[in-house]
């Protein structure tokens, strides 16, 4: 508790500005009067389930992503049924709804009907990295939920073969820059991928961008040809579950596992933030962690619905 509390004050002076600028609404604090314990339980809840499930933090920081890219940063994603968000490709390998759900259920019942299930999102994406080795963020939280999951709606979510043109354009598309970008993607560090999403990769010799020949060997054996496709191999080789720039060193080895990844040190604009973050020389230096959170600062306050929009969900899988 007390490296989360003292993690939060170094980066929160860094984020004031941001918070300020973007908050549509949000505010740090927003449950101090109506459900103190809000952020506490929310915590604590999410240390349970890591405890007993690491593979939980980087499922909350994908989540969180996903709903944000889709109708804003509105729990959408969470909502269960035909033809929901949940039900859509990108997200049916998507981890972490019972953490929320937990969540959920015991500030229901400490504070009815006051906590969104969006805020819940955007807390636990925060203790998520925290967890893991991240520093923590000043959260601005006041988001309300959404009425609207369609699975049609995530045909834009940046997809594993995305160009960095293409990756650069969705993000725009959501007020995101390109440092944004490398930054979001930097929570890979902690990630996992299923073998079907890069395998094609491993066994094609005119692979653009190529694999390190080097660790070539390594992801065929994990992934063998007409081997399971679901089997899960870290994004981030020799550091996962550490929220660290390893992730960043792998890219420069051309040892990105996803082709959208490997892209970013393929491509100028993108690279040049890549080596920010490895402190090369000749480059300002950026850390993972302050930038990191600086960026979900902005993402978690895409579209949010505050005000009299939106609802407070009773259940975070349905609609009132």
């Amino acid at each position: 508790m007390k490296g989360f509390l003292h993690n939060t004050a170094v980066l929160a002076c860094f984020l004031v500005l941001a918070t300020g600028a973007l908050g549509q609404g949000t505010t740090v604090g927003f449950y101090r009067s109506t459900c103190p314990t809000a952020e506490s339980v929310v915590r604590a809840t999410v240390a349970s389930h890591y405890r007993s499930d690491p593979t939980v933090a980087p499922g909350l920081l994908r989540m969180i992503f996903h709903d944000c890219f889709v109708h804003g940063c509105d729990a959408s994603v969470l909502i269960s049924g035909p033809n929901s968000e949940r039900t859509a490709g990108p997200n049916l390998r998507l981890r972490g709804f019972e953490v929320i759900d937990d969540a959920k259920a015991q500030l229901e019942a400490a504070c009815p009907g006051v906590v969104s299930c969006a805020d819940i999102l955007a807390l636990a994406a925060r203790d998520s990295a925290v967890l893991t080795g991240g520093l923590g963020w000043e959260v601005p939280t006041g988001r309300r939920d959404g009425r609207v999951s369609l699975a049609a709606d995530t045909a834009n979510l940046p997809g594993f073969t995305d160009s960095v043109d293409v990756q650069k354009q969705k993000f725009a598309d959501k007020g995101l820059n390109t440092q944004d970008l490398v930054s979001l993607v930097g929570a890979h560090t902690i990630g996992t991928a299923a073998c079907q999403f890069f395998s094609y990769r491993l066994f094609n010799a005119t692979a653009d961008p190529p694999v390190d020949p080097s660790f070539l060997p390594t992801l065929q054996a994990l992934c063998p040809q007409g081997g399971d496709g679901n089997r899960r191999v870290p994004l981030d080789d020799g550091s996962v579950g550490a929220f660290d720039n390893s992730y960043f060193v792998n890219l420069q080895k051309g040892r990105g596992v996803l082709e959208s990844d490997q892209r970013l040190w393929a491509d100028s604009s993108t690279k040049t933030f890549v080596q920010r973050f490895l402190g090369l020389r000749g480059f300002l230096g950026l850390r993972l962690n302050y930038e990191f959170g600086r960026s979900m600062v902005k993402m978690s306050n895409i579209e949010v619905k505050t005000g009299s929009d939106g609802e407070i969900r009773k259940v975070c899988s349905a609609i009132n």
